[in-house]
C-alpha cells in the first residue's frame, strides 16, 4: 500500500520525500507503478531539457551554470546527473553532485545522480520515472545530463523537450561527429570551450554537416552556440536558444505531438519490461534450463526453444 503522506509531501516539495521517492523509483520495487499512478496528474508542467556529449566537453559545468541563470528567474531545477555504471560492482561513479556543490544548497534545486543500469542510450530507465517525481513536486525545468558514449544517445531525445549536445573542439572531424550520432538528437549544438585552437575549424565543420541536411522552411535548424562555460560566457545564448526552440515547437504545434510520440514509445518500453520479467519469471526461466542441453547438442535449434518458451507462456496466462 503507498503512503498517501508521502504523495502529499511531494506535492508541497519537502525534499526528503521527494529524495524517498526517486529511491522508491530506482529500486522498482512492487510499489513503484502504484506511487507513479498516483503522481501522474501532477506531471507534465516542468520544461525538460537534456544535455548530452562525448566525456570531458564540460556538461556538468553547462548544466551548473543554466542552474543558475534559471535561478536568478527564480525558477526552481531539478537535475538528473546520469554516470556511468561499473561493470564490476555495478555502482556509480556519481561525481556530478561534487561539481556542483555551489547549486547543491540552493532550496530551489535538487540534485539527484542516477546509475545508467546498463542503458546503452546513456539515460537511465528509471531517469525519466525520477523526472515524472520532480515534475510534480512542481519544479519548473528539469535538466538531464547523460553520460556521453558517443554512441546512440536516443535515450536522451526520447526524455527531453530540447535536447543540446556539447562538443569541443578537439571532438573531431566533421565524420567523426556524424558517426557518433549525436547529429541526428541536437535540437542545437554548444561549441564549449571555444577559446581554445581549432575552435573555428569546428565550429565551420558542424556548420557544412547542418546545411547539408535535407530541410524545408519549415523545418528547424539547429543552431551552433559557442559558449567558455567554466567563465559563465555563452550561458546567456544557450538559455535563450532553448527559449527559441520551445517557442518554435508550440507555433508549429510540434510541441504536444513530441510528447504523444515520447507517450507512446515510453508506454511501449514499460509493456515490453513488464512482459519480459513475467516471462523470466521460475517456469520460464527452468524451462530455459531444461532445454539449454538439447540446444549445445545440436538437437534443437534455439528458435524452436524460444517458440516453446513463448507457447508456454502464452498458455499460461
Amino acid at each position: 500500500m503507498i503512503d498517501s503522506n508521502l504523495i502529499e509531501n511531494i506535492y508541497k516539495e519537502d525534499r526528503r520525500s521527494i529524495a524517498r521517492a526517486i529511491s522508491i523509483v530506482e529500486t522498482n520495487n512492487s510499489f513503484t507503478s502504484e506511487y507513479l499512478k498516483e503522481i501522474h496528474k501532477k506531471v507534465g508542467n516542468a520544461y525538460r531539457i537534456g544535455i548530452t556529449g562525448p566525456p570531458g566537453a564540460g556538461k556538468s559545468t553547462i548544466t551548473n551554470q543554466l542552474t543558475k541563470f534559471y535561478r536568478k528567474q527564480n525558477k526552481k531545477v531539478g537535475i538528473i546527473a546520469v554516470d556511468p555504471t561499473s561493470p564490476f560492482t555495478g555502482g556509480a561513479l556519481l561525481g556530478d553532485r561534487v561539481r556542483m556543490t555551489d547549486i547543491g544548497m540552493d532550496s530551489g534545486v535538487f540534485i539527484r545522480s542516477m546509475a545508467t543500469r546498463g542503458s546503452l542510450g546513456g539515460l537511465s530507465k528509471k531517469a525519466i520515472d525520477a523526472a515524472d517525481v520532480l515534475d510534480a513536486a512542481g519544479f519548473d525545468l528539469i535538466i538531464f545530463e547523460t553520460v556521453g558514449v558517443g554512441q546512440s544517445e536516443l535515450d536522451i531525445a526520447q526524455a527531453a523537450d530540447t535536447t543540446i549536445v556539447v562538443l569541443v573542439p578537439e571532438s573531431g572531424d566533421s565524420v567523426q561527429a556524424m558517426k557518433a550520432g549525436l547529429m541526428e538528437i541536437a535540437d542545437f549544438f554548444v561549441l564549449n570551450k571555444s577559446d581554445r585552437p581549432g575552435s573555428q575549424q569546428a565550429y565551420t565543420a558542424l556548420q557544412t554537416i547542418l546545411m547539408i541536411k535535407d530541410h524545408d522552411e519549415n523545418s528547424w535548424l539547429p543552431n551552433i552556440i559557442k559558449s567558455v562555460a567554466s567563465e559563465n560566457s555563452g550561458i546567456d545564448d544557450i538559455a535563450n536558444e532553448i527559449e527559441r526552440h520551445k517557442s518554435y515547437m508550440r507555433e508549429k504545434n510540434r510541441f504536444q505531438s513530441k510528447r504523444d510520440h515520447q507517450a507512446k514509445v515510453r508506454i511501449k518500453e514499460i509493456v515490453e519490461h513488464k512482459l519480459k520479467d513475467e516471462l523470466w519469471s521460475e517456469t520460464g526461466e527452468n524451462s530455459l534450463i531444461s532445454s539449454l542441453e538439447k540446444v549445445v547438442l545440436g538437437n534443437f535449434s534455439p528458435y524452436l526453444i524460444a517458440e516453446e518458451i513463448i507457447e508456454n507462456f502464452k498458455n499460461r496466462i
